[in-house]
């Protein structure tokens, strides 16, 4: 009996009809190209994971509490140019640890400045981060002169070059590494998991999105809750900035602009309810990896990078489709609908 109660339970989440999709799919690329399943294409996926991943977990976190923020690439952009521009000028050639410093400290700042209009102004979320991404990009462009830095300090393109494990493809002779970096995204995922299961500040980002008012009669600082999530967000959002910029060796000031979309429709699809509080870590993880095998494998089966953006706009429109069938199904479950 438990059994059944157990299994009625997996089938009735989204992580189990994610997974089936991801195995479908591996399948159907191992079929075509004999290489899906092969070492160095499983370390190019963990690779491709590290950056979107880390982004998913601010994204889970903010759709969680029934917020949603499409600045955390302009975000990101801005405090990872502001940092590595100051070191360059600096010459800057000491370790990390300043790199990181500074990114945390600049882009809690401007976490800070999403939080504060969030938790105080009822404008729909939407709107103020539309708004704060134009004025982030913008600051940068403007005020910062933003132009391509070649030359990164030392520390932080030895921390992009520096790999876990390297493959190479037998066939090809590709070589693909595990980057250090993906320690990171393990170390934000634990720490977020935890944070979300155990603490009350992460059972308030549930009952803040579940139902806001609700929460506050319970005894929940929705203001200060907000504020502290969105500068949470702010800084997941440049350490992935940070990430990219070491691994690519340089610093380009558009490189992360348009990924806000791609990174809310795998959380939304992992079975985040896009309205708030619902979703697990668990399926934003989930739908990272099948939106980054639908990116980086297809090409595994000789399909064009047109058909690729093609997928992706298709799964984009089924995760939201999904979300909003499921919307709809709790609403006349509570009778809010007829």
């Amino acid at each position: 009996m438990k059994a059944r109660t157990r299994l009625q339970k997996v089938l009735h989440q989204n992580e189990f009809y994610i997974l089936l999709v991801i195995v479908a799919l591996a399948i159907a690329i191992q079929a075509r190209s004999g290489l899906f399943f092969s070492l160095d294409n499983i370390v190019s996926l963990a690779g491709a994971m590290v950056v979107p991943g880390i982004f998913a977990v601010g994204t889970y976190m903010v759709l969680v509490s029934g917020g949603i923020d499409v600045s955390f690439p302009a975000l990101a952009s801005l405090a990872v140019y502001a940092t590595t521009r100051m070191l360059v000028d600096w010459g800057w050639e000491g370790g990390l640890w300043l790199p990181l410093l500074i990114v945390i400290v600049i882009s809690a700042l401007l976490g800070a400045f999403n939080g504060a209009f969030t938790a105080t102004i009822a404008i729909p979320v939407l709107i103020i981060t539309l708004g704060t991404a134009n004025v982030f990009t913008g600051f940068m462009q403007g005020a910062l002169s933003s132009v391509q830095i070649p030359n990164i300090p030392p520390a932080m393109a030895e921390f992009g070059r520096a790999s876990l494990l390297v493959t190479e493809s037998p066939r090809t002779g590709h070589l693909s590494s595990l980057p250090m970096a993906f320690l990171l995204l393990v170390v934000i995922v634990a720490a977020a998991f935890f944070v979300m299961r155990y603490t009350t500040f992460g059972r308030s980002i549930y009952a803040i999105g579940g139902d806001e008012s609700a929460a506050a009669r319970a005894g929940v600082n929705v203001k200060r809750t907000k504020f502290l999530l969105y500068i949470i967000a702010g800084v997941l959002a440049g350490i992935a900035g940070l990430v990219r910029t070491s691994m690519m060796g340089q610093m380009h000031p558009t490189n992360l602009l348009g990924m806000e979309l791609m990174v809310i429709a795998a959380v939304v699809l992992g079975g985040t309810a896009i309205t708030g509080g619902r979703g697990t870590l668990t399926g934003a993880m989930l739908g990272t990896l099948l939106i980054v095998i639908v990116q980086n494998s297809m090409i595994l089966v000789g399909i064009p990078t047109i058909w690729q953006s093609v997928a992706l706009g298709v799964l984009i429109i089924i995760g939201t489709g999904i979300s909003a069938v499921q919307m709809t199904k709790a609403r006349k479950r509570q009778g809010i609908l007829v």
